[in-house]
């Protein structure tokens, strides 16, 4: 859900010319189409599992371009593209995030209290996008825009997948494998925006590339009174401050260092008044860890260690801990396709070593059930702000949606020809 370091470059052997094509006239005759649809998803943002207007409009648009999109349970979607075995699966996520709007666009979400502050319509049109320029290819018609893949043998089914619910944990994506969209999928790619790297440019990252997170929320009763006594009372904002100190420090102590586990919270309240007392206080926040191992054996000690540290206090404690995600591992052979995609379309100098995210993404699930890989996309104007993700004054360069048009294209071009 965001990126947190500077990104840092590796240099990349340049692979052979595969003998495809180059997609690029093609996606350029596509593109401001798609960002057309893309500027209507963000003026009509969703939250999850309520994009009904977002799945309807996706579904419009694949139908009228000839294909046979199927809607998902309640919202969310996918389609196929070409025939017999599916060869590669893409995904984007399509839900919005309940923050008010700040960037002032002329097509500003219309909806208050709800905005596409962390790309998610980046992705969707990215893949959209996708899903029409395949489609040209696998019926070819793709020569229109200059694209002749007559002389390449094309066999397989893309699949493409638009997932509802990225941002509420544990995440839309376990819907989506329980309705059994992943069944016969032998390997999946997906993309996150990245507002730190220029546009025109990925990151990618062999290994975990994301972090395990989780919610947690905690509630403390206890007898109020009068700060002049506080002997009377359970000093219930005393115990309060003890828990937001103390159980980051000691899950610290008890964690593998190396799995930076973090307890970082986000919200906490108690009282009304400086001389009173309160008998209920309320502590929200996240845990996170660089790999599942450590996220497992944090969610384990938890309990115990909130217990522990109210326990001199006299509170009763009340422990929410929601289980988010693992981490995304990003497998080797579906980082190189899309190194190689990257490479062949954009060049070599496009690619960028990312760091690891301590930002949590529900894409880890579907790489616990077959191999995968995810990008950071660029979306920062080269030059200009530099803005963080999930906040409302997000502004997204559009011209990333090209990018990531001609990498999936490319990439599952290269799947459907049997290159990789």
């Amino acid at each position: 859900m965001d990126s947190d370091t500077e990104p840092t470059t590796a240099p990349r052997p340049v692979l052979d010319d595969p003998g495809l094509p180059r997609v690029t006239p093609l996606i350029e005759q596509l593109v401001d189409d798609v960002i057309t649809v893309r500027r209507d998803l963000h003026q009509h943002p969703e939250l999850s599992y309520h994009e009904y207007r977002t799945t309807e409009r996706l579904l419009t648009v694949l139908r009228a371009a000839g294909l046979q999109p199927e809607k998902l349970e309640d919202t969310g979607l996918f389609v196929d593209i070409g025939s017999g075995p599916i060869v590669l699966a893409l995904r984007a996520d399509i839900d919005a995030l309940p923050l008010q709007e700040l960037t002032g666009l002329d097509y500003a979400s219309v909806n208050p209290g709800v905005a596409h502050a962390c790309g998610h319509d980046m992705h969707t049109a990215v893949m959209l996008g996708t899903s029409l320029a395949l489609h040209r290819l696998v019926t070819g018609t793709a020569g229109e825009a200059g694209v002749d893949v007559s002389r390449v043998s094309l066999a397989g089914r893309v699949r493409i997948i638009f997932q509802p619910a990225e941002e509420q944990l544990p995440g839309g994506s376990l819907s989506v494998i329980k309705q059994g969209v992943l069944e016969g999928v032998p390997r999946i790619l997906a993309a996150h925006c990245e507002p730190r790297f220029d546009v025109g440019t990925i990151g990618t990252r062999i290994g975990a590339i994301t972090s395990a997170a989780d919610t947690i929320r905690i509630r403390l009763h206890g007898r109020g009174g009068h700060t002049s006594r506080p002997q009377l009372t359970e000093d219930l904002v005393y115990a309060l401050a003890q828990i937001a100190a103390q159980v980051p420090a000691v899950l610290g102590r008890l964690i593998d260092v190396r799995s930076a586990a973090q307890v970082v919270w986000g919200e906490i309240n108690a009282g009304h008044a400086p001389n009173a007392i309160p008998n209920t206080g309320y502590l929200a926040g996240t845990l996170r860890c660089l790999d599942a191992e450590a996220w497992e054996t944090a969610g384990r000690m938890l309990d115990d260690v909130v217990k522990q540290v109210a326990a001199p206090y006299g509170v009763d404690v009340e422990l929410d801990h929601v289980r988010g995600v693992p981490p995304v591992v990003n497998t080797e052979a579906e980082t190189d396709l899309i190194e190689d995609a990257t490479r062949f379309e954009i060049g070599s100098r496009a690619i960028t070593l990312t760091p690891q995210s301590m930002g949590g993404e529900d894409f880890a699930w579907m790489t616990q059930q077959v191999p995968g890989s995810m990008l950071r996309l660029g979306t920062r104007t080269p030059g200009g702000r530099i803005y963080d993700l999930h906040q409302g004054d997000y502004v997204p360069d559009e011209r990333a949606i090209g990018v990531g048009m001609r990498i999936f294209t490319a990439a599952a071009l290269r799947a459907l020809a049997g290159v990789q």
